[in-house]
């Protein structure tokens, strides 16, 4: 390296996290002798106030051009260190960070190899930040509006924070309204309050709302642009009903020959073609399900516009596309549960009798099909010994799912609960692996439905069902007590697992987000960063992220909207100028690069390739793509990374 700069190292202890196992001193000491290399220092913590204070102090005193921290991950405190270069006088992009934590000391136990690795680690971030470029911020303008994927409790919570805190909002749902699951519960634990009525005014707040575009039936097609300037193509569904016309007064659906499942009941009943899905729809109108209806071009039946005498019913809506620009998205797409006809050991959903918990909530519930009486969907008898499986689907990596979906247990101990209430002679069973009741005033709801012998718990799991003389024989095994268990039940409800939406896996398609294994959308950090997605600007909400209950989905919704209000109050917002440059006289235009970007950021124009500073991430995959070396990465060019590897091999 022959850069002329005078470059500081400073060595952090982190506590005993790296010098358990670096020789954090004999690394100081070997940076001394690395060319360029004016000052080392080490420390026990060099992330607190004093260890801080000591880089400030050395920079200025040294007169440092560029400075080394050998410490833990740049994610953790690459801004911290970067900050402390600026105040001291410093571009902050002369800092860089060399990981000997997590890339080091956590992947050794023999000090003497993992000393070794950490002198080459920071010897190579010492030839690279001789060579980095003095940078500025690229400054980003602002829109401020957000885009709000999912109309549940997540997506109406965050629209609402996002909207009372002044800014615009877009709020697409692709039912025909707002709600999600929430809407479907029939009370909710630990305190058994309605779930409409928690619901319902929030739902009527957001349609009522000044700051708020309610787009229902809608779905997001596709997005582009970059955080701060986002463009949103919204397909908007026609429902072939007028909602400011429309009167409510059923007289469509009388007549409408048309008989599919009620998808709000979960298939317990069924609707018309020209349905409303319940009472406190929102918004309050009726939709013609295109899908269902006997036809529309031509029109083969046209009875619902016939009785029509408001005029709301119109055959001639089309689909129409609208460009939304937004400075955020929230996405909250929500969850399904696990099927039935996944699980073979019980019956593959094909008895009427062995019911998901969605459905019994509509059992109990008063707005329901049965008017919140519990009755047997076979014959409509009240069921006497009703059967609760949990982890129906969930924590079963060998067949099924393998995550725990952290609200079976709760919402199991409510059915019972409620099932005793409709049938005080009944007799609940619940099997379970453990009960997992984490929650203010979980473990007290669970108590409750144990000792009120509301319950019978049996602990083990459930081999098989089948039908057999009207009933449903349940065969399990009681570990406790070593035993196995028949059960000749009436009803059989299962706790099925949590997962994510089918619109998730489309939402992070189009928005180009990450998911994790599972298929919940990946946040960017699961400690620091746990409701950023990895794509500046697009935010998390609810069980599209993960599987959990209301007060938590709640908080995480208000959570998402407190970072994008932070966000989009700023006058502008910056972007890191280490991006992608092309040198034009070596391009052919050969469009490699333009494949291998995963953000769209670069694109040809007169035959050569060009870079919007704003979308690129820096990543290097053009760079490591280009045959003819046209284009790199500023402050990690390819003359960078050779003497980085050089430097590594000891060259």
């Amino acid at each position: 390296m022959s850069s002329g700069k005078r470059t500081g190292v400073f060595v952090c202890h982190c506590g005993n996290n790296i010098a358990a196992t670096v020789d954090v001193v004999k690394v100081a000491q070997e940076m001394a002798g690395e060319e360029g290399v004016v000052c080392t220092k080490d420390y026990v913590y060099m992330c607190s106030d004093p260890g801080q204070k000591a880089v400030i102090e050395a920079i200025k005193e040294n007169r440092l051009d560029s400075v080394v921290v050998t410490c833990c991950s740049p994610n953790l405190h690459e801004k911290t260190f970067r900050d402390n270069a600026k105040a001291a006088g410093l571009n902050s992009f002369t800092c860089e960070i060399a990981n000997i934590r997590e890339q080091c000391s956590w992947v050794h136990k023999d000090r003497g190899v993992a000393t070794a690795k950490a002198i080459k680690i920071s010897r190579s971030a010492v030839r690279r930040v001789g060579r980095n470029q003095a940078l500025e911020p690229i400054a980003v303008g602002v829109t401020r509006r957000v885009l709000v994927i999912g109309g549940g409790i997540a997506g109406i919570q965050a629209s609402l924070d996002l909207a009372n805190a002044g800014l615009d909002v877009v709020l697409v749902e692709k039912q025909a309204t707002l709600g999600g699951h929430m809407i479907q519960l029939s009370e909710t634990f630990p305190t058994l309050d309605c779930s409409q009525c928690i619901l319902s005014p929030k739902m009527v707040e957001v349609s009522r709302h000044p700051k708020i575009t309610l787009m229902t039936y809608s779905e997001v097609q596709e997005v582009s642009g970059y955080v701060g300037n986002f463009k949103a193509r919204i397909l908007r569904k026609p429902t072939f009903v007028d909602p400011e016309t429309c009167k409510l007064c059923d007289d469509c659906s009388q007549v409408c020959p048309v008989v599919v499942p009620n998808e709000y009941e979960l298939g317990l009943t069924a609707r018309r073609a020209i349905y409303i899905p319940f009472a406190q729809a929102m918004p309050a109108s009726y939709t013609l399900d295109e899908s269902a209806c006997l036809g529309l071009n031509p029109i083969v039946c046209g009875k619902c516009k016939d009785v029509c005498e408001a005029g709301a019913i119109n055959y001639d809506m089309r689909p129409r596309s609208e460009i939304v620009e937004v400075g955020a998205v929230v996405v909250a797409t929500g969850f399904d549960l696990y099927g039935q006809d996944n699980l073979g050991e019980y019956g593959h959903g094909k008895y009427e009798d062995v019911l998901d918990g969605l459905q019994f909530e509509r059992l109990c519930s008063a707005s329901g099909p049965t008017k919140g009486k519990v009755l047997r969907p076979s014959d409509h008898s009240e069921p006497k010994d009703v059967v609760f499986i949990q982890c129906a689907g969930s924590r079963d990596p060998a067949q099924h799912c393998a995550w725990c979906s952290k609200i079976c247990c709760m919402y199991t101990a409510k059915h019972a609960s409620l099932y005793k209430h409709h049938v005080p002679d009944g007799r609940a069973w619940v099997f379970y692996i453990d009960i997992r009741s984490g929650g203010k005033g979980y473990e007290e709801f669970v108590q409750r439905t144990m000792e009120n012998d509301e319950a019978i718990y049996l602990r083990g799991r459930v081999s098989r069902l089948y039908r057999e003389n009207g009933k449903i024989r349940v065969l399990g095994t009681d570990t406790l007590s070593g035993q196995n268990v028949e059960i000749d039940a009436d009803m059989v409800v299962l706790a099925l697992a949590m997962q994510p939406s089918t619109g998730t896996a489309e939402a992070a398609k189009v928005l180009k987000i990450g998911r994790d294994k599972d298929g919940f959308l990946a946040e960017a950090h699961p400690k620091l960063k746990p409701v950023e997605s990895v794509t500046a600007g697009i935010f998390l909400a609810g069980t599209a992220q993960g599987p959990k209950d209301i007060p938590e989905t709640v908080a995480q919704a208000s959570a998402a909207a407190a970072k994008v209000i932070g966000l989009l109050s700023q006058p502008q917002l910056s972007h890191a100028p280490t991006v992608a440059r092309v040198r034009k006289a070596h391009c052919t235009g050969c469009e490699m690069c333009v494949d291998a970007c995963p953000y769209d950021a670069i694109h040809l124009a007169n035959g050569k390739a060009v870079v919007n500073d704003v979308l690129c991430e820096g990543c290097g995959a053009c760079s490591a793509t280009c045959l003819r070396a046209a284009i790199e990465v500023i402050n990690a060019t390819p003359l960078q990374m050779n003497e980085m590897i050089e430097a590594v091999l000891n060259f």
